[in-house]
């Protein structure tokens, strides 16, 4: 059997001086150490975190950006499709304006002309009857 005596005691405070000497020189350092590496490992979170937001602010703000760029320049797509639609209206208004003007002129012309031909043939019928005339009888004048 076990003897309980003095060494006992001794085993104890041993074993309690051991405790404090290991506490003192070893696991203070380590929990020191360990608490310093969860702290740095929570400010690097925290970093991660924010820098984390504040790329998806940044994608958002592009997005955005980049959703009214499109929208503007849209827009100014239309206006110059309508600006070029109402030029082209405009030339083809004046080229129609001057055809018109050539056409009357032109129409003018040939009027003229077709009156100048018809007197000159009226004027030459009667030449032009007798010489049928003659040519149909046979006579030669």
């Amino acid at each position: 059997m076990v003897e309980i005596n003095w060494t006992v005691w001794i085993q104890i405070i041993n074993f309690l001086i051991l405790i404090f000497a290991l506490n003192a020189i070893l696991y203070k350092p380590i929990r020191k150490i360990l608490l310093e590496r969860k702290t740095k490992v929570e400010g690097l979170t925290h970093g991660i975190d924010s820098a984390n937001q504040k790329a998806e602010e940044k994608d958002l703000a592009f997005s955005v950006g980049l959703r009214e760029a499109r929208a503007k320049g849209q827009k100014e797509k239309e206006a110059m499709i309508q600006a070029a639609a109402e030029e082209e209206r405009e030339i083809i208004g004046k080229i129609m304006e001057k055809a018109r003007t050539e056409l009357d002129a032109v129409k003018s012309q040939v009027a003229k002309d077709v009156d100048a031909v018809k007197a000159a043939l009226e004027r030459d019928v009667d030449a032009f009857a007798d010489a049928i005339s003659q040519k149909i009888l046979g006579r030669a004048a």
